[in-house]
């Protein structure tokens, strides 16, 4: 019998130790969408508003919008009122209450909670992307012609990116101060994100602050990769900085209680 290789006990020790990480993250992620099931009120805000976006604003044209434009930014909402808003105000009360505390004597890490709610807020997400698109499709005539590849992947990116915002605030402030921030910037990405209202159409003034939101970012990015020819770089570049540091940020500065 021949003894192991080196490289082989260390890859086999590698695997025995990522094993127990990914089962108790997965464990987490069913765990959070259940809870997620049971906060029916909140997942009907989450759907309800950017259905509601939906249709208000393609029948109320505001400076020229087209459904071209205005799928992507209202695609682009659903992801911030999930990834972010639902998110955050929900881990920053199970702070408050000290749900969180219990999990961090847990094997658990915060790296592992982090994640498990990213992937809970992905499978949220994609029953919100469907149905949103497929109202766009069957009332207002949408037609994508953009990449489907490039779509998952900002989509991918996005989530990972305001979830990582809603946990930033959700693990360094008050569970009031989460609630307030994270319906503030809901309203501003709103506003001035470029999602229901181009970008261009703003004051010259506020343009450049603008262009510098996530949500620029994310909105751009999802318009570029839903219309042939229309992707600009810059937007994904954006949002993959915004993404490392949300995330960073949320990891470093997390805490249980």
């Amino acid at each position: 019998m021949s003894a192991s290789t080196p490289s082989t006990s260390t890859a086999a020790a590698s695997g025995a130790v990522a094993a127990p990480f990914w089962r108790a993250v997965l464990a987490q992620t069913r765990a959070e969408l259940i809870m997620t099931l049971r906060r029916g009120e909140s997942l009907l805000i989450t759907v309800f508003i950017p259905t509601l976006l939906l249709f208000f604003f393609s029948f109320v044209k505001v400076a020229g919008v087209g459904i071209n434009f205005l799928v992507p930014g209202v695609l682009a909402l659903a992801i911030m009122s999930t990834g972010m808003v639902s998110l955050g105000i929900a881990t920053g009360y199970e702070r408050f209450y000290g749900v969180l505390k219990r999990l961090g004597a847990s094997p658990l890490s915060r790296g592992g909670l982090i994640l498990a709610k990213i992937l809970s807020v992905l499978v949220v997400e994609i029953g919100q992307i469907a149905l949103l698109s497929l109202l766009a499709l069957l009332f207002f005539g949408w037609r994508p012609t953009g990449s489907l590849a490039l779509f998952v992947l900002v989509c991918l990116i996005g989530t990972a990116t305001f979830s990582g915002l809603g946990m930033l605030m959700a693990g360094a402030l008050r569970a009031e101060a989460t609630l307030a921030g994270a319906n503030g910037l809901y309203l501003l990405f709103v506003l001035i994100g470029g999602t229901v209202v181009p970008i261009s159409a703003l004051p010259a003034i506020i343009q450049p602050i603008a262009y510098a939101l996530p949500a620029a970012a994310l909105s751009t990015a999802l318009y570029g990769s839903l219309n042939a020819g229309a992707f600009q770089a810059w937007s994904l570049l954006s949002l993959v900085i915004w993404g490392i540091v949300f995330l960073g940020a949320a990891a470093f500065t997390f805490r249980w209680e």
